[in-house]
């Protein structure tokens, strides 16, 4: 079984089209050093056009081709840091219609702001018990720590029912603050919070000395390897997993890849292909491939979504085995 922790949905509404603006200038930037100029415009278009899948079935179909049997929907707010960032209930309403549309495929970390009061705990409430969601979702570049003591609230729920919670770490966007992407910042909140689990986005692939040595000492804190394809090393991504995963803390390590963010310059199949090869998972025990794979991130969530059938809207009451799911388990017998 592969569960993927950490996806967004491929969706304007969902990512603001400042992100988009700046990815595009980023690759732009890139191009022009290599001689290719002027090609800003066409690449925030082909951006654009990649982030219309509102409904979430471009995404199902990725997944499914890919053999991801499940996925983390991970939903940030960004109302505070952008001009395009719709509404949270707006949002919220958005990624409901997605679970409701594709039962049993994804879980939603719900993206919170500790400027937003005591509305936003409301909300967040709200989410969990009439929608479903699954965690809590924050992005600290936007202009806090992630131990905020505004956060304390949001986080007292997470500890009466049992949800987890998803930071950001690492570099992001635009006119965000990356100094508040450092993995330490979280540690206040790890400690002050002891049966809250805290899992570091990125976190094995940005400062990941310092997200390992928090994993490693803090029972509670885990890390998510969401955006391996695009990390800079210099051996590659491959040398650099098998590394983190020869470090004794895979028990504490959830696949992710953040799809799509990476789209426009691999598939989705290809990138999980590459992942369950040899290079990547040499040495590793089957059964911590397993924890890796699945077994970690649904030890977090607890009871797996409803089960029903893949990729239409009408659902089912029975799901039948992902696309491809069956040459993984194969492949890990074999190891």
């Amino acid at each position: 079984m592969i569960v993927d922790a950490h996806v967004t949905l491929a969706s304007d509404r969902a990512t603001p089209r400042d992100f988009l603006e700046a990815q595009a200038a980023n690759v732009a930037s890139r191009l022009a050093a290599y001689g290719v100029r002027d090609r800003y415009g066409a690449v925030l278009d082909q951006l654009l056009a990649g982030y219309q899948d509102h409904d979430g079935d471009r995404l199902v179909a990725e997944l499914d081709e890919a053999g991801i049997d499940q996925a983390v929907l991970v939903a940030a707010d960004y109302s505070r840091a952008s001009r395009h960032a719709v509404a949270p209930e707006e949002l919220a309403r958005l990624h409901r219609r997605v679970c409701s549309r594709h039962p049993g495929r994804f879980r939603v970390m719900w993206g919170v702001d500790p400027r937003a009061g005591a509305e936003g705990v409301e909300l967040f409430e709200r989410c969990v018990t009439e929608y479903g969601f699954a965690g809590m979702k924050l992005y600290p570049l936007t202009g806090y720590s992630p131990s905020d003591r505004r956060l304390y609230p949001y986080f007292e729920v997470c500890a009466a029912r049992g949800l987890p919670v998803l930071t950001h770490t690492g570099p992001g966007w635009g006119p965000l603050d990356f100094t508040l992407g450092r993995p330490l910042l979280v540690d206040d909140a790890a400690r002050d919070f002891p049966t809250v689990n805290f899992v570091l986005g990125h976190g094995g692939v940005t400062h990941v000395d310092e997200a390992s040595y928090l994993c490693a000492h803090r029972p509670n804190v885990h890390l998510d390897i969401s955006q391996f394809p695009s990390m800079l090393s210099a051996d590659g991504w491959a040398a650099h997993l098998n590394r983190l995963f020869h470090t004794g803390i895979n028990h504490k390590i959830l696949f992710g890849t953040c799809w799509p963010s990476f789209r426009l310059s691999a598939s989705l199949t290809t990138v999980v292909d590459e992942f369950t090869g040899e290079a990547v998972l040499a040495g590793v025990k089957r059964r911590e491939r397993q924890m890796i794979m699945s077994g970690n991130v649904l030890r977090l969530f607890g009871a797996a979504p409803a089960a029903v059938t893949r990729g239409g809207p009408d659902g089912g009451r029975h799901r039948s085995p992902a696309p491809g799911a069956d040459r993984v388990d194969r492949e890990l017998e074999r190891r």
